[in-house]
């Protein structure tokens, strides 16, 4: 690549081993790297020593008046001083340039969920006495009820369900594992659709499998299947919302809390790492809290 390819193979090695990145993390990384060695060679600094914070800084102005939002720039720092933080763990360098630099401030979109209502509907918009529908119910109580990521759905295997105590092994980010409980809704939906419809399709396919969700011809279904179904499912309805997978998970983070769950427990059952990756949701629950303050509070209100 340049002279920074063998730190950058070196840093990936590292995210891979020691840190249990997923793809999906390390290909960011990697793009991030790449943006950054790439302006360098431009300015003609060739070496990991040379780039010093008045080189990052011009890096930052390049970064801006190419139009990328504050949470891109955001994004590529932290890659960056991760990097660092790598080199000079490594004895690469001697200091961290982007040390410095501080996270452009970003405003964080209030995650959207359904209502009570609105899931209602989608509930009754399957034909239960269908393969197809059966399918299509148990996808949606399972995302409903653990709150799992789409490839997270993806990748349930038949034996990573427990029915004896109703949970599930859940396998996220960076190859952590977690156990999520499920309700009586989930169990019968997922008990209907893995005796009947999920039995009629797998004999479509030459190949046995242990994915738990099938396409119709027997196949595992992928992370874009489970949204062209999801869609489908709002077609059948009245629903004017769109509805995707997340949407699903901010629900059921959303009603968690409305209903009093406390915050560590969300953040354990979505596989946050960090507590701030929930607290978006308390934003969510303000005017349900401001909702029961009125009605319970004894001054809060004339009445």
């Amino acid at each position: 690549m340049n002279n920074y390819s063998g730190d950058c193979h070196a840093f990936v090695e590292y995210l891979q081993i020691e840190k249990n990145a997923s793809p999906y993390t390390i290909k960011y990384y990697k793009n991030d790297l790449e943006t950054f060695f790439s302006f360098m060679e431009r300015e003609g600094i060739g070496n990991l020593q040379n780039i010093d914070y008045r080189a990052v800084r011009l890096f930052l102005t390049e970064l801006y008046n190419n139009k990328l939002s504050r949470r891109s720039v955001s994004r590529k720092i932290s890659s960056l001083r991760s990097f660092y933080k790598f080199l000079e763990r490594e004895d690469k360098v001697l200091t961290n340039p982007f040390k410095q630099v501080t996270l452009p401030k970003t405003s964080n979109p209030i995650p959207g969920f359904l209502f009570t209502e609105e899931l209602e509907k989608l509930f009754e918009a399957n034909d239960l006495e269908d393969p197809i529908g059966q399918r299509n119910q148990a996808i949606l109580e399972t995302l409903y009820a653990t709150g799992m990521r789409i490839s997270e759905c993806e990748g349930l295997l038949i034996g990573d369900i427990d029915f004896a105590i109703g949970t599930m092994l859940v396998k996220g980010k960076g190859k952590k594992e977690r156990y999520v409980p499920f309700g009586r809704f989930a169990e019968v939906a997922l008990e209907t659709y893995i005796n009947g419809g999920r039995e009629h399709l797998v004999k479509k396919a030459n190949t046995n499998t242990q994915s738990v969700f099938l396409n119709a011809r027997g196949r595992p279904l992928t992370s874009r299947g489970i949204r062209l179904i999801l869609n489908k499912m709002v077609d059948n309805t009245a629903l004017t919302v769109h509805v995707h997978p997340h949407k699903l998970r901010h629900t059921f983070a959303t009603h968690m809390l409305n209903e009093g769950a406390d915050l560590r427990t969300v953040q354990e059952l979505l596989g946050h790492e960090n507590l701030s990756s929930t607290q978006i949701y308390t934003h969510v629950t303000k005017d349900h809290l401001r909702n029961v303050y009125m009605n319970s509070h004894p001054r809060a209100n004339d009445s």
